[in-house]
């Protein structure tokens, strides 16, 4: 398993992330609230419809003294990005790891003593509103609660809902975070059609167990081929 590196973050991190807060802030996205206090969670975000997600989320998590981290090809955190990847919130995961690929996120979720796991679970920009189930294997196997995220980008309003703590049943819990989201956004498409997958009336989308990195410019992470 690897460890992040405790020097002092490199001077291209320190400022590719003021950069990112100046441009959230510049944004005038309004945070409507914070999330909740936990140690570990999982943070999921959604709707994933644009570039400027990324920025929202990387500024949001600063604006309330979260330090996210996301999951990565092991393969990017080599000489001379290792330091840059891992300063940035950077999680090297190998696919190849003989005890799969969601068991080495959970074993790195489990032995961190805090950890703000950012996924993207509708996996591309233009998905159809249904969810990879990845984020959900991953709370459940490490036994860490699940922390939704929204953003609304005609209004520039965003926030956090409760924590959910996965149950094992993940239609049921599916449903309640669909329920959240049509709560805050009731007029997003993309959140009935979760609230159909929840209920059974549309299929899980394909490799339901990988995770998906929330970046720019991607429609599909870079662990997923």
């Amino acid at each position: 398993m690897s460890a992040k590196p405790s020097t002092k973050p490199t001077l291209l991190s320190r400022i590719v992330w003021r950069l990112l807060l100046w441009l959230y802030r510049g944004k005038g996205y309004r945070l409507e609230n914070h999330p909740p206090k936990l140690d570990k969670f999982i943070l999921v975000g959604a709707p994933h419809t644009s570039n400027w997600d990324f920025i929202y989320f990387a500024g949001a998590v600063q604006d309330v003294g979260i330090s996210p981290r996301f999951i990565g090809k092991h393969t990017l955190f080599k000489w001379p990005m290792t330091r840059f990847m891992y300063d940035m919130g950077g999680m090297p995961i190998n696919r190849s790891s003989p005890r799969g690929y969601v068991n080495a996120v959970v074993d790195q979720v489990k032995a961190a003593d805090r950890i703000a796991l950012v996924i993207a679970p509708e996996g591309s920009r233009t998905s159809d509103g249904r969810w990879r189930s990845g984020f959900y294997h991953i709370a459940s196997g490490a036994g860490v609660p699940i922390v939704p995220a929204w953003v609304d980008e005609d209004t520039g309003r965003a926030g956090f809902g409760e924590a959910i703590m996965p149950s094992g049943d993940f239609h049921a819990d599916l449903a309640r975070i669909a329920a959240f989201y049509r709560s805050v956004l009731p007029d997003c498409p993309r959140f009935e059609v979760l609230a159909e997958q929840a209920k059974g009336e549309v299929a899980t989308p394909a490799r339901p167990v990988e995770p998906d990195m929330l970046a720019p410019g991607q429609d599909s992470p870079p662990d997923a081929g």
